[in-house]
Formats: C-alpha cells, structure tokens, sequence
C-alpha cells in the first residue's frame, strides 16, 4: 500500500518540507509546542482530506458543509478520506448525555419497547427528548427552575425599614410606592408577624394565594420576579438583574419524575425489575452487570451490542461515567475518549483517523488501555496519526515524526522520522527527553501551616477529611473520576473562595477581540510606543477607536446578511483583514507597523522591544512555555494547555496566595515540562501555596507531599488513599498512582 507522500509544504512556520506517513500503521507527531505538528497534522493532511472528500458532494451539500482552505503544499499523494478526533468540548445543552451522544441510549430505547414490561410503545416512548415519553412538568429536562422570594426578604423588618433586600424596594422608591400606596399592608409590621392572608398578598398579590390581585399595580412579589428573571434571556440585561438571578433563582430535581426527565408510562416499564432511567443512572459497570443477566433470546444480539459499547467505554478508562450524565460537564480528555469510541464500533477501514493528545487528563493507569484502542483502529485496516507528548503513547507508534528544533520561526523542519528504537537514540529534544529519568525529589520544604477539609461528600466523595499544607507544593493525583477535581476546584477551592486563585483550562471570559498583549495588559505599552515615535495619538493604534479602518469598523470581516441564508463573511479589502485604517499602518516602531508588530512572537519581540514593561511580560510569557505564541492572536484560538498557562503568566506576579492548577501540563513538550517545574518553584519561593491537580508523574516526582484520591474511579472512589512524601509514596503506598510512579523510577 502506497504511502502517503507530503511535497514543500510551506503551511504557517513549515520550511518546505517533504516527508512520507506509512499507510495502516500507527505514526505519533512529536515536538515542542508551536513546532508545526498540528500544521502538518491537523491543517494540511486533515484539512485537505476533509476539503476533496466535500467536493464531491453536489453544490447545495457542498454550501452548507465546513470550509477547508487549500494547504500551502506543491503536491500530497494518496490522501485517504481522515476522522478529527479532538479535544473540542462535546457541547450540546442539557439534553444532550453520555447515553445519546453514544449512540446507546437509542439502544436501550430500542430494548425496552421490545421486551420491557408492561408494553408502553415504541422507542420513541422512551426518549425525553420526545413529547411521547418526556415528563410534562420539566419537558425531558429532568430539572425545574423556579424562584426562591424569600431570599430577598429580611423578616424582621416592615416595609417603612425595607423589608425587601433589593434597591429596586427601597423606602420611597417608586415600586415602594406601589406597596406602600396600596392599602393592603400595615407599614410598620414586620413580615414576621403578618398573617397567611397578608403574606399571600405580599407575594401573590391575592389572599388565597391563586386569584387574581386585589390590586392591579401589586401583583406580588413572586409574580414581578417570576415574570423579571424566569421566562426572559437576561444575558443582555444590567449587572444588577443578574446579581439578582443568582441570588433568587434556583434550580431543582424536577418534582414529578425526581430528575428521571420521562412520564410515569415510560417509567413504568421495566426489565428484570428496572427501568430504562434506573440503567442510565447507573456507573457503566454496573449497568453492564445488570445487562448480562437479561435471557430473553428475543433481545440477545441487541443487548450484545450494548455490552459492546459499553466494554468499549469502560476499556478506555470511563468506567465511572453513567449515560444520563450531561456531555457539557465532561472534560476535554473524556469528551475526546468518548468521540474514539464512538468510532471504534464503525465499520468503516481504509480511513485515517486523526487523534490531538489523546492521552490528555488520563492516568498512567489508562494510558495503556487507550493504546490498546489505537493499535485496534490500525488492525482493522486503518492509519492512525497522533499528535502527542505522553513517552507511554509515544513508545507504540509504528513511525514517529518529530517535528523542530524549536517553536515559531525556530521549528518547521522535520528534525527526525524512523522507528520508536531510533528515536531513543537520536539526538532531538523528545529524544533526550524520552531518555532522561528525573530523580524523586529529597529535599522537601516544610508547610507553614494547614488549611481543613472536612466531612466533604461532594459527587463521588465519601464523607473525607484531609489537610492541605500551606507554603509547600502540593499534588492532588488519581485515576480520572476519582474525586480529586471535585476535592479541590469545588469543595477546597468553594471553601477558601476568597483567598484561592484558580488557574484552570476553561474559556477565559474575554471578546474575539482580545489577543495575549491585551489580556496581560501591555498592548497599551505598545500603542504609546508608536505614539511618541509618531507624535500622534495612542487612540490611532487602536482597531477599537480611531485607527479602526473606516469600511470594516475594526473587525477585519465585512459580514453580508443574506434573508433566508447564513450571513457570507468576507476578509475586508480595504484593509486586507488587519483591522487598521492607512494613517494607522504609515506610523511605525523600528521600521514595523503595529500589525507588523502583534505579528511578532512573543520570543521575537523581546528581540525588538526595550521598554521594562513590554519585555518583563514577554519573559513571563517565555517562562510559561508560550514564547512561540503572536502578540496578537485571539485568545479564543488558544488550546485548553495554553489558556491555562497565559492564565499563570496573568498571575505569576502575586504573592502570598494560594494558586490551584488543573492539570498545567496538558499540551506541554517533555522539555518544556522541566521549565514549568521551576516556574512552580519560583511562584512557592516567593511565599505562595501550589496546589497541582495533575497526573504527570515528573510533577509528582518534585512535589512536597502528595495527596492520592482513590482507589479508582466513580463509586469505586472518593476516599483519600494516601499523604505523604513522593519517597514514602513510592517506598510504601498500595495505590494505582504509587505503581506507576515505582514502573517509571525503574525506567
């Protein structure tokens, strides 16, 4: 079978390389962040797979189809048609589950028209999603909203004293009046001592409770922010309506099906003494359990199929997951571990399946079993390319392409291609890096103090007490779903709200607009550069004010609105996309003008700026491992790794804190792993707690004690199974973590 063959490809900072990718073996993409890997991968191979394979579909699929634009390649020789298996949320809404974005819960409906007990009707009668089987109450969501008035009353108090806690009520405000004006309330009681009648009145506006208001202007309380905050999007509305929101509307198990989401028919049928809402609320091992149990010979190869999936799931490392869980909540690695299995049942081969750090949130523990899955793709008759950091996914690939020296402008050439055997041998960065074995650390600092945790019982937490030390650094670990994310960003950090910075992987809230100069505050630096350079000023450098070019208005796209059809977004061909208007462009800084120089990367610019405030950003840039990264990229192109570490560089300067970070490693080179450690040392040095959620055993290796949350996942875990040292971890402890960290000391 013929290769897959890459001619000059020139693809952002690729240097015109050439290369071959056997077909129907496992080939593994290695290098520094910002090398080129995912140009080679993710924007040329799969790009242009995706952009042949849509045009051969007729005009009006091809229109509303993605668009892929033609890689910057002299030639690429037999493509075959690619599957993206990334770490992109799952998203979806609240209806949207572990059961149907498998694809089981369509199963499952399936199984219980056919023999579930007493015969309701068909699938469809099983779906919540449908208004034969939903529960009429929530509409299938299984949760209802409602609002809670009596948080904003303070019961001791009468209206002259403001019982209502919103400054929309205060005394003599015009809503005041309503109430005060009405004649129905005594102004001097306190709410306490009202009566049923008076009380109905003041938040029904009727005695009963039920009718209608005795009076048109008071319609009661419950009425007014029912009507304000429940059945309206109040997203746009001022920041005072949403404090309130927060406050007043609470969301509950739904009343009627007790978060099950069908009606009683559908929930009345059963199998063996379940219902259909019983399974999903199960963990997948256990609802596998309860499925090999059913014999009726009419289901046998249905139920087969379930277990199946199933196993295919657990396999992977989700045993603890239950169908009825929501995708939204899942992280990045388990929604893209859920997206493989999904493909693993296809039946499809000849295919290339394309995966991004597959190994992302996975214990060592699980690794393994997830390379089991790979190596199952590539049999059937598939090529599979990884792009991957992890030595233990590294270590299966058939072939290996490393990608370097550097990052940006340093990368772009293919620095090593052969066997997994020649990589240990060559001399590359991931080749010394896979070599080197880092010692456990023995010189250990010593807490200043503790910080309780007590009786916590969040999810999957048994009722748990631990201490977690003061001034140290510390690592949470445990196989995925064992409770330490919960442990940590939910109870400890909900806990210590006020004294905790979280740095984790989630979207930072911040416009399309804001790029990594704007979101560390030295994008004004910049601007006032250009200005005293050109005696013009600071607002003509800004795409937001006047230096925006006058046809796009600074957005860089003219967006043509079409009645019946998507929008069409054009590049603007005034200013070419670069947001700025002429006058703007002419003014410069060391010959660059300002889109030349947000142009720059962060370790190129540290080449041309003098200014001590631009450059102590940029080597705090550099020192998260984000030196390859433009000044003026959109932060919403930044993956899950590289949000969290522009977050710590945010951060870096503070003192005295407490700093929890969920899983810093993601996304980083083993190199660059050795940087981030004395990043860590540098921010407990100067005085603060770190407190690391992470499954990278070099982490745990050079950490002060370690907390390992256990003994597996799910149900199976939520109990601490051992404090300590790295050294007692290592010499004595009975856990899953301990047996990966003893395998990778013994190399």
């Amino acid at each position: 079978m013929a290769d897959i063959l890459v001619h000059g490809l020139t693809q952002n900072n690729l240097k015109h390389v050439t290369f071959r990718i056997p077909k129907e073996k496992i080939t593994v993409f290695t290098g520094v962040s910002g090398s080129g890997k995912s140009s080679i991968v993710f924007d040329t191979i799969a790009a242009e797979s995706q952009r042949q394979m849509n045009a051969t579909y007729p005009a009006f699929v091809r229109s509303r189809l993605p668009k892929y634009p033609k890689p910057a390649v002299d030639r690429i020789d037999n493509l075959t048609p690619s599957v993206v298996v990334d770490q992109s949320p799952l998203g979806g809404n609240a209806r949207s589950t572990v059961g149907t974005i498998s694809g089981l819960y369509a199963s499952l409906r399936l199984l219980f028209s056919r023999i579930g007990q007493p015969y309701v009707g068909t699938a469809s009668y099983f779906s919540f999603n449908d208004p034969n089987g939903m529960c009429k109450t929530c509409s299938g969501l299984g949760k209802i909203t409602k609002v809670d008035v009596e948080a904003i009353l303070d019961l001791n108090k009468s209206w002259n004293e403001g019982c209502v806690k919103d400054s929309l009520y205060r005394p003599g405000s015009w809503y005041w009046k309503q109430y005060a004006q009405s004649g129905l309330f005594d102004l001097n009681k306190p709410i306490r001592a009202y009566s049923g009648e008076e009380y109905n009145l003041l938040l029904y506006g009727s005695r009963d409770g039920k009718g209608e208001p005795e009076n048109p202007k008071v319609t009661g309380l419950y009425h007014k922010y029912t009507k304000t905050l429940l059945n309206r999007d109040i997203r746009n509305k001022s920041r005072h309506t949403q404090e309130k929101s927060q406050n007043l509307v609470t969301e509950m198990e739904c009343t009627d099906c007790h978060g099950q989401r069908l009606n009683e028919a559908a929930l009345s049928c059963r199998i063996n003494g379940y219902s259909i809402a019983d399974l999903c609320g199960m963990e997948l091992t256990q609802l596998r359990e309860v499925l090999t149990k059913i014999t009726d010979q009419t289901a046998v190869v249905l139920v087969q199929t379930i277990i199946e999936g199933l196993d295919r799931m657990i396999e992977i490392g989700l045993p603890y997951l239950h169908l009825n869980r929501e995708t939204p909540s899942l992280s990045g690695g388990e929604a893209q571990r859920l997206k493989l299995v999904r493909y693993m049942g296809s039946s499809l081969t000849g295919m290339t399946y394309i995966f991004d750090e597959p190994s992302a949130g996975m214990h060592p523990r699980d690794v393994y079993r997830m390379n089991g899955l790979l190596r199952q793709l590539r049999d059937k008759g598939n090529t599979v390319l990884v792009v991957e950091h992890d030595k233990d996914v590294i270590s299966i690939a058939d072939y290996v392409i490393d990608v370097g020296p550097g990052a940006g402008q340093n990368g772009g050439n293919i620095v090593f291609a052969g066997s997994y055997p020649e990589l240990l041998q060559a001399d590359t960065l991931t080749g010394r890096a896979i070599r080197q074995i880092l010692p456990i650390k023995e010189t250990l600092r010593q807490a200043t103090g503790s910080l309780p945790i007590r009786d916590a019982c969040l999810h999957n937490l048994k009722h748990i007490n631990v201490d977690i030390p003061l001034g140290i650094m510390t690592v949470v670990t445990g196989v995925a779903g064992s409770g330490k994310s919960t442990l940590i960003s939910q109870v400890f950090a909900g806990q210590y709200e006020s004294s905790i910075v979280m740095i984790d992987q989630g979207p930072i809230t911040a416009t399309n607009r804001s790029t990594p100069a704007s979101y560390l505050d030295f994008f004004d630096e910049i601007r006032k550069l250009l200005a005293r350079e050109s005696g013009k000023p600071d607002s003509l450098f800004s795409f937001n004010s006047a230096g925006a070019c006058p046809v796009c208005g600074g957005k860089g796209v003219i967006v043509t609105e079409l009645a019946f059809m998507d929008p069409i977004v054009t590049e603007c061909e005034a200013c070419g996309g670069v947001r700025y208007n002429e006058k703007a462009l002419a003014c410069t800084y060391k010959e660059k003008n300002i889109v030349e120089l947000l142009r720059l990367t962060a370790s190129q610019a540290l080449e041309v700026f003098e200014d001590a405030k631009i450059r102590k950003h940029l080597k705090v840039m550099e020192q998260v491992g984000l030196s390859y990264l433009t000044l003026g990229q959109p932060l919403n192109t930044l993956s899950g790794g590289e949000r969290q570490r522009i977050k710590l560089a945010k951060n870096l300067g503070k003192k005295g804190g407490i700093i929890v970070m969920d899983e810093p490693t993601t996304g980083l080179h083993l190199s660059d792993i050795q940087n981030l450690l004395k990043l860590f040392d540098l921010i407990v040095s100067r005085g603060n707690t770190l407190v690391v959620i992470e499954h990278n055993l070099d982490v745990m290796k050079q950490a002060d004690w370690i907390i390992d949350i256990g003994p597996d996942g799910g149900k199976n875990g939520g109990e601490v199974v051992f404090t300590g040292t790295p050294l007692e971890m290592l010499r004595g402890a009975k856990t899953l973590t301990a047996d990966s960290l003893r395998a990778s000391c013994s190399g």
